[in-house]
């Protein structure tokens, strides 16, 4: 087969969809199919082949998102250009358009991967706070004023899950990660049908040099005795905020015993920077940056436990490379993340109790014989993950599509049935 493979977002950009995107047409790639991959171009971009570039819009939304051009004419000259059998799109806007007219066009089916809830990201795309408070400063009232607000935001989150019903009941097919996520497609109206397919591991992320482990252990633990870490990008929904404080707690209980290593970049790295020193964790925090992914795993086997607190994850890809390095996960609980944190066993998951939060950390760490057996489990859970066996799936799942679409049985639902 040729697939096309559509995304806002792709290497260099640091993320879960990039990573699952690369995973999955690597594993296709590997059984002999053709993936092309239309991205937007970034300015420190790596020429690779099949990657076609189209042109970015020079803005960006508030955080870190190219925004790509989906008018850019290079991107239909080359789908004409090519016979593609299916298309597979990653994101419902944007270049989610460009899948469905593409698809239309030429008479390609498109399916869909549900990486993200969309609707929790809202804070990139309303109005900054001085502007929200311009809007909703005409009432002098404090309460009409808080009430305006909530209008804005609880207005804006059912648009943009009655925009993505929609945009899944134009799908051939579309592609959850999770249980949990096909749970809450349904539970929203898509009648397309959702297939569970998450992002696979790779080889590389069972791999790991015990000396550059070691090295990095004794550079970062300085006379505590457990080191934790985090992967996370540096933004409001990744929820930091919450492990700092978190933390706080526990340096209170246990004392002065630990340090966390944050790997990743984002806009609110100064001002958590700042947090960390205001709750006394200037000593304990260590933001590393964003980390080459081949080099991740090493940085896992270097640490005693995974921290992790988002709530706008579907899969949460992170969690199981910790896990491959044997890493017990503590995290908040939520859709995506609790089917993968099997509670008691591999992690422990709170809801966004603090103090309940910190406890499991510290049950972990001054339990030695829970902490061994949950590396067991923790290692076994990341095993049922090969990305070989995901692109297989996928393979499939893009055979029974083509089937159906050649022989007339495809049901496109109209765009009216998406609001029913």
């Amino acid at each position: 087969m040729r697939i096309a493979m559509l995304t806002n977002n792709y290497k260099p950009y640091v993320g879960g969809v990039p990573i699952s995107i690369e995973r999955l047409a690597n594993g296709l790639r590997s059984l002999g199919h053709e993936v092309y991959i239309f991205a937007p171009s970034y300015r420190e971009e790596a020429e690779e082949p099949y990657v076609i570039r189209c042109h970015s819009r020079k803005k960006k939304l508030r955080g870190e998102f190219v925004v790509p051009d989906i008018f850019d004419p290079v991107i239909e000259e080359f789908f004409s250009s090519l016979s593609f059998d299916m298309i597979h799109v990653h994101h419902p806007m944007l270049m989610g358009y460009t899948a469905q007219y593409l698809g239309r066009k030429y008479h390609i089916p498109v399916v869909f991967t549900y990486h993200t809830r969309y609707e929790q990201y809202l804070h990139y795309l309303l109005p900054s706070g001085e502007k929200l408070q311009k809007l909703t400063g005409k009432s002098r009232n404090a309460v009409f004023r808080s009430l305006e607000k909530k209008i804005l935001y609880n207005g804006s989150e059912k648009l943009v899950i009655i925009h993505n019903r929609i945009f899944t009941n134009q799908c051939n097919l579309v592609f959850a990660p999770t249980p949990g996520v096909k749970q809450y497609l349904k539970e929203h109206g898509t009648s397309t049908e959702v297939e569970i397919m998450p992002t696979g591991l790779s080889e590389n992320d069972f791999e790991f040099s015990a000396k550059e482990a070691k090295r990095i252990r004794k550079k970062y633990i300085e006379g505590k005795t457990y080191l934790l870490c985090t992967v996370s990008r540096l933004e409001k929904e990744k929820n930091i905020k919450f492990i700092l404080k978190g933390l706080k707690q526990l340096k209170e209980k246990a004392g002065d015993c630990f340090r966390l290593l944050i790997l990743g970049e984002g806009s609110l790295k100064a001002e958590l920077n700042s947090l960390a020193v205001q709750l006394g964790l200037g000593d304990n925090i260590i933001f590393c940056g964003c980390i080459p992914h081949d080099k991740l795993q090493n940085y896992y086997h270097a640490c005693d436990l995974f921290l992790f607190a988002s709530q706008s994850e579907t899969q949460g890809i992170v969690l199981l490379e910790a896990m491959a390095a044997g890493l017990p996960v503590i995290a908040v609980r939520a859709t995506g993340v609790s089917d993968v944190v099997k509670e008691g066993k591999n992690g422990f998951m709170t809801g966004l109790d603090i103090d309940l939060w910190e406890e499991k950390i510290e049950l972990v760490l001054t339990h030695p014989d829970v902490k061994k057996r949950m590396q067991k489990e923790a290692i076994k859970e990341a095993k049922q993950y090969c990305a070989i066996q995901v692109a297989k799936s996928a393979e499939q799942y893009y055979q029974i599509v083509l089937f159906k679409s050649r022989a007339g049985h495809e049901q496109m639902p109209l765009p009216h049935q998406g609001l029913e």
